[in-house]
């Protein structure tokens, strides 16, 4: 049985599942593949895949080579010419007056489809729209509703971490993210603290869940009275991921107790 791989299509498209067809690649390597309709491309994401756990929509087809010196300059072409593309669907838009905002436009890999990715409000009528762009650009068109998240997907950029968006570099599907998550990691609850540039809560809040919930067993939240080796006191910090908490005793001295130090040994502030 042919080994089962996964490939992200085109620049920001859908992750598939291919058959490996024997063909000799590596991670990250860009493919030729067989779509419904033709051939497109795209970047390996993974080389295994375990169909138990994953969904997959129709057929498995294959993947045909990795790219050659000509698939490149192919595909630098129609990157070149979505430009042209991109500004043609935009004043037809505004011609059909439709209340939608073209994001990105794509050729498939062998120029027999355009796909145009844009966000609305609603449900937005454009059959007349496909029908302008198919005569115009002698292809199949394909247009495509996303979100604001997927937006900012594509456009790429960098969080206030400071590094490359999670969603553009190694986010394979965007997973559920909820104000919970936030609170479990002690989080501040204010909108531009816990809010990526899609304006939607940070996608590191959902993958990063489960290690803050596993770290928080045995850990007092903040508030809370707890008996120490140097008596009762109220946890006034929590710093989940080191294990630590600081604790403010009856006195009003305060000791940080850390929860991997064996000893048991209690560390009195400033001391």
């Amino acid at each position: 049985m042919s080994k089962l791989i996964e490939v992200r299509l085109r620049q920001q498209g859908k992750i598939m599942v291919f058959h490996a067809n024997n063909v000799d690649f590596k991670l990250q390597d860009t493919v030729i593949v067989e779509s419904e309709r033709g051939l497109d491309y795209g970047q390996v994401v993974s080389d295994t895949v375990q169909l138990r756990k994953k969904k997959v929509e129709g057929a498995i087809k294959n993947i045909l080579r990795v790219v050659t010196v000509v698939d490149i300059e192919q595909i630098k072409r129609n990157k070149r010419d979505t430009k042209n593309v991109f500004q043609t669907a935009e004043k037809k838009i505004a011609e059909r007056k439709l209340s939608m905002k073209l994001v990105e436009a794509e050729y498939s890999f062998d120029r027999s489809k355009i796909i145009f990715y844009f966000t609305a409000e609603g449900r937005i009528d454009f059959r007349e729209l496909v029908r302008d762009l198919a005569y115009l650009f002698k292809a199949r068109i394909e247009l495509k509703q996303i979100g604001v998240r997927d937006e900012v997907k594509m456009f790429d950029g960098y969080g206030c971490c400071g590094r490359r968006l999670c969603c553009s570099s190694f986010l394979k599907d965007f997973e559920p993210v909820t104000i919970r998550m936030a609170k479990q990691q002690n989080m501040p609850l204010n909108p531009e603290k816990i809010s990526g540039c899609c304006g939607r809560l940070m996608c590191c809040l959902s993958y990063e869940f489960q290690t803050y919930k596993e770290y928080s067993k045995g850990m007092p939240k903040e508030g809370q009275y707890v008996d120490t080796p140097e008596g009762k006191g109220r946890v006034i910090n929590v710093q989940t991921l080191k294990q630590k908490y600081m604790v403010e005793l009856e006195d009003e001295r305060k000791i940080e107790i850390c929860l991997k130090d064996k000893s048991n040994k209690v560390h009195e502030k400033g001391k």
